[in-house]
């Protein structure tokens, strides 16, 4: 199956990441009953909210060219796998135990992970004039593995 994917289309597919890491997010805070923990939880949600109102707003700035053009990608290989990983990796629903914070924070820092690895290929699919903006959003979610590897790091003393 051919996918042809142009700029709109892939930061849609960013948008839902990062409306999938919010409901993430949100979800294991609902669940946790520790103030501390659920505070961490909803600043985490609060920031992929964040994050998919950036790459809305990217969207916005794309010009006509950019949301006809398809990327070229003859082979499908990096639309496909860009496809499969927003789809099934990124923020998918969960089989966890939500009220337990250890297993909360390694499947997120997996997903954050898996977050950057998409985002880092989607820079190669789209104009150039975005690969700055990318970047900015590529450190943040660097932030949040980081964040996240530190509070389960705390957890385990």
């Amino acid at each position: 199956m051919a996918y042809n994917f142009n700029a709109d289309e892939i930061f849609e597919m960013a948008e839902q990441i990062e409306r999938n890491g919010a409901n993430f997010y949100q979800s294991a805070a609902d669940n946790i009953s520790d103030d501390d923990k659920k505070e961490f939880l909803i600043k985490l949600a609060n920031m992929e909210k964040q994050h998919e109102k950036s790459f809305a707003q990217l969207r916005k700035e794309l010009s006509e060219k950019d949301k006809e053009k398809t990327v070229f990608d003859p082979d499908n290989e990096s639309a496909a796998y860009l496809k499969a990983l927003a789809d099934i990796r990124v923020f998918y629903k969960k089989e966890i135990d939500t009220s337990n914070i250890e297993e909360i924070l390694k499947e997120a820092i997996i997903a954050e992970k898996d977050s950057i690895v998409f985002y880092l290929g989607m820079k190669d699919l789209l104009p150039k004039s975005n690969a700055d903006k990318i970047d900015l959003i590529i450190k943040e979610e660097m932030k949040h593995v980081t964040a996240l590897s530190n509070k389960l790091a705390t957890l385990k003393k």
